[in-house]
């Protein structure tokens, strides 16, 4: 369920009931909205099945109709809808505040069903067998990625109709609460989006009442939820009350309801960050720290296995880009510079030479647009990125990683230093060839302190949300920016 958490102080309220909203006798629909996630996962699945019966019939139709073919479809595509909804439910993607969001939908389902394409490739040519199972597999492949695309689509438009047209059956609740009801009035409206109708509202009296004042307050809440047909408990409070709090919650454990808490004030806060287990202890993470030696190792490997593979496939371009260098202007074809990386550890960066100088030292002046230290090659190479492919060496030898902040040259580290706050935390991991920030747009010079400063905000998000599928994430909208061009020259 999900609630507005709302910052307001604590005012002296007495112990009343009042009457929830009038509700407007228009359709609903019969879902409730705690059932969206269970409705989108299964509608996945029903278009996975779909999908692959399709793909089957059209594949089997020249060649002749196979009873067993169709049996074995399903299976696999059972297989590879339970694959694909562990994924998404796995990353929260089913919730419906996800739902609503389109892009990262799209974005999503298309990795998911990416990385299950080899499963259904190779499984229609092991289960089903035939001479078109390949083929069928292909169309598999293609019509089930397009059928959850538009699905999605579909799922966000409802779901938006639902919330804005209050369509989602109601879900009776009454609400105790310590705020005042002028304050409290824009939790019963996202509330009553969500189909959730409060029938009834009880305040809490003031901090520090006694058993008394709380054994009044329980009778009456008791006694009008027994005499009323309502489906939750919500309890709407400061956390910082929680001793008081606990005694009353405990008293309305006669009652076969499910009670929710919704913290409010400045306490609330601590309550928004992830949690974890200290031994036997519950404890708050403040802040992420670095990668588990299991994530290091993970990510390690990919670095090794992306970048070289990647310096395979690319090997003649870098020989006709060096080559170019050289011819183009004298100087050296590879470009070095000592950069800051993972904790604080000075390494040197390699690039293509795209200029006719070679600063390194602690005055360096950034490149400028029509920037006459730019050779001509290097106008080519710096609009395209291709000049920082040489880091795939420093991948390899462990001094950066494929995703992560990019490094700056050690005299603007002093002075970005200096401008941004918390700008030293980008060194918590390795320096990465691309990161979260470039495929927002952030590339090229960084001229004002705000430039500098919207980066550090997308590297923090990224050191703190990090996993392997927002590196595969980067990873795939990377070359999508560079043809894009922003911000670089």
């Amino acid at each position: 369920m999900n609630f507005v958490n709302r910052h307001f102080p604590d005012r002296e309220v007495t112990d009343r009931v009042s009457p929830g909203p009038i509700v407007s006798r228009q359709h609903k629909w019969p879902l409730r909205y705690d059932s969206i996630e269970y409705v989108a996962l299964c509608a996945d699945i029903a278009t996975v099945v779909f999908a692959s019966v399709v793909s089957t019939w059209l594949s089997q139709a020249q060649s002749g109709w196979a009873a067993g073919d169709l049996s074995n479809a399903l299976g696999l595509a059972l297989v590879s809808a339970t694959c694909l909804v562990c994924l998404l439910k796995t990353h929260g993607l089913y919730r419906p505040a996800e739902l609503l969001v389109l892009r990262s939908q799209m974005r999503a389902v298309w990795i998911a069903w990416a990385s299950l394409l080899f499963l259904i490739w190779a499984g229609y040519g092991f289960a089903i067998g035939s001479g078109s199972s390949h083929q069928a597999g292909t169309l598999f492949a293609v019509l089930g990625l397009g059928l959850l695309m538009a699905e999605r689509w579909g799922v966000r438009a409802l779901l938006g109709k639902g919330l804005s047209g209050r369509k989602f059956a109601s879900t009776n609740i009454v609400l105790v609460s310590d705020q005042p009801p002028s304050k409290n009035a824009g939790l019963p409206e996202t509330l009553a989006m969500h189909g959730y109708c409060v029938r009834g509202r009880f305040s809490l009296p003031p901090i520090g009442f006694g058993p008394a004042c709380r054994r009044r307050l329980t009778a009456r809440v008791i006694d009008y939820i027994r005499s009323s047909e309502l489906d939750q408990v919500v309890v709407e409070a400061n956390p910082e009350r929680w001793p008081e709090l606990r005694a009353f919650v405990a008293d309305l454990r006669v009652l076969p309801l499910p009670v929710v808490f919704v913290p409010v004030g400045t306490t609330s806060e601590l309550l928004r960050h992830p949690t974890r287990s200290l031994g036997s202890t519950v404890c708050v993470e403040l802040q992420r720290g670095p990668l588990t030696q299991l994530d290091c190792a993970t990510k390690r490997i990919i670095d090794l296995f992306g970048a070289a593979l990647a310096l395979t496939i690319l090997a003649p371009l870098l020989v006709l880009a060096a080559l170019a260098i050289k011819l183009d202007s004298p100087g050296p074809i590879f470009f070095r510079q000592q950069r800051c990386g993972f904790n604080g550890r000075i390494f040197l960066i390699r690039k293509f030479r795209t200029m006719h100088v070679l600063e390194d030292g602690p005055a360096i002046l950034q490149a400028r647009r029509l920037d006459r230290r730019v050779t001509r090659v290097g106008k080519w190479l710096r609009r395209t990125s291709f000049d920082e492919l040489p880091q795939l060496l420093n991948v390899l030898d462990g001094s950066m990683s494929l995703v992560g902040p990019r490094p700056h040259a050690l005299a603007h580290d002093g002075e970005f230093d200096k401008l941004v706050r918390n700008y030293a935390l980008r060194r918590r991991v390795r320096p990465g060839l691309t990161g979260w920030a470039q495929v927002h747009g952030c590339r090229g010079p960084t001229p004002t302190a705000i430039t500098v400063e919207t980066r550090v905000q997308y590297d923090l998000w990224y050191i703190d949300n990090w996993s392997l599928r927002l590196d595969l994430v980067i990873l795939l909208r990377t070359p999508l920016e560079v043809l894009r061009g922003r911000n670089a020259y």
